[in-house]
């Protein structure tokens, strides 16, 4: 009896120290939250005299689509709640049914829902299709090449998600979803983020989360690759399900009581956005949103680490006005510049190769020669991992 008493007493001692580490680590993150509300304190005004900003998510679903347990009322009250402009969903296609037609479709408050498809094809590659369509659920019986064919007749985007499993790299698609964070999530230590959430999660669960993720460098030399040769565009989906947590009980009309999500959307669309710029003289609406997202007149913000409305890339000299997503030509002293409402450090690429960084409020660079030149914005003062992942992720301005 007294040996199993002090097999019991040194497992109970052994349990307090391995919480040591994420009591602390649960202070650094009460740390990172209040600097974070610093930092977005010095936000600095701006106005932007050509573009108006819209911010939303992109690769959300329902239970209509099938593996997610979330209705239309829990989207809804969550996209207007964080304030979203836009909503771009893409149910997964059925053969029976339209999924993209019986999503939601149109302004529902304050926000502004699409309906497209995740769809697939028959080498297993897959597709988020915007708009979407009852095509959809016929894809999989065909080549990528020939979907890709049909929706780009139909006048639609064809936007990769799970680039890692993506074959057919040279066809003719329209984007790479570079950062997922399903995929993401997926990646985590399964030991240790059990114990992160016991300390961090309740009170600060976005950035406990955010805390556990790396910047995407497979992804990005991919894209890099490809954006060499031709105008892309790079975008973070959320992949929004709403599904992961437990009830105790429940009836068949959908009651759930004791009911915990760790997924809830309204968390989720606080994590990663998508800012959309628009000329003054355009309104927000399913056909400009998907022109621009067409163009690439976008960013990703990893917003948990400070709202990123405000960020700017843009060309100085030569084609003054054009943003990111354009093409310019080559021309001496041509400039590019990237802002930001609050100071962070911004690295610039070229054809994916470091070009060089500034911190600060803005960084303006040479372009030297014809290429594809985006910016990473980093919260460095935020400590690891956030010197390693970014805060913003720009499209290209490509110089020809």
């Amino acid at each position: 009896m007294k040996y199993l008493k002090r097999i019991l007493l040194v497992l109970f001692v052994a349990l307090l120290l391995i919480q040591i580490p994420f009591i602390y680590r649960r202070y650094r993150t009460g740390e990172r939250a209040a600097r974070i509300q610093q930092i977005q304190s010095q936000r600095v005004a701006t106005v932007d005299p050509l573009f108006n900003e819209y911010k939303g998510v992109i690769h959300v679903h329902t239970s209509l689509g099938g593996h997610s347990t979330g209705g239309f009322d829990e989207l809804i009250a969550a996209a207007n709640s964080n304030g979203l402009d836009f909503v771009l969903m893409t149910e997964h296609s059925s053969a029976d049914y339209d999924t993209a037609s019986l999503t939601l479709n149109g302004v529902f408050g304050k926000t502004l829902f699409i309906g497209g498809n995740e769809l697939d094809t028959a080498e297993s590659d897959r597709f988020l299709m915007l708009p979407g369509h009852a095509d959809a659920g016929g894809y999989y019986k065909g080549s990528t090449s020939t979907a890709l064919q049909e929706i780009h007749s139909a006048n639609r985007l064809a936007l990769i998600t799970y680039p890692e499993k993506f074959k057919s790299w040279n066809s003719d698609f329209d984007g790479i979803e570079v950062f997922s964070l399903n995929t993401a999530a997926k990646q985590i230590n399964p030991l240790l983020a059990p114990l992160d959430l016991l300390w961090s999660g309740s009170a600060y669960p976005d950035l406990t989360f955010v805390q556990m993720l790396k910047r995407p460098d497979a992804n990005l030399r991919q894209f890099d690759e490809i954006a060499k040769q031709r105008r892309i565009t790079l975008f973070t989906g959320i992949d929004a399900h709403s599904n992961i947590g437990f009830h105790i009980f429940s009836d068949d009309a959908g009651h759930k009581w004791i009911n915990f999500k760790i997924d809830p959307y309204e968390r989720v669309f606080r994590i990663a956005r998508i800012h959309v710029q628009l000329a003054k003289n355009i309104s927000l609406t399913r056909e400009s949103l998907i022109d621009a997202i067409r163009k690439g007149h976008f960013f990703t913000g990893l917003d948990t680490l400070g709202d990123s409305t405000g960020f700017r890339f843009t060309a100085l000299s030569g084609d003054a006005g054009a943003i990111e997503g354009d093409e310019v030509k080559t021309a001496a002293g041509l400039r590019l510049r990237a802002s930001s409402p609050v100071p962070g450090r911004f690295v610039g690429f070229k054809d994916g190769e470091k070009l060089g960084e500034n911190s600060g409020l803005e960084y303006i660079f040479d372009a030297a020669g014809p290429g594809e030149y985006r910016v990473e914005v980093y919260q460095d003062d935020l400590g690891p991992p956030f010197d390693q992942l970014p805060w913003i992720m720009s499209n290209p301005i490509y110089v020809r």
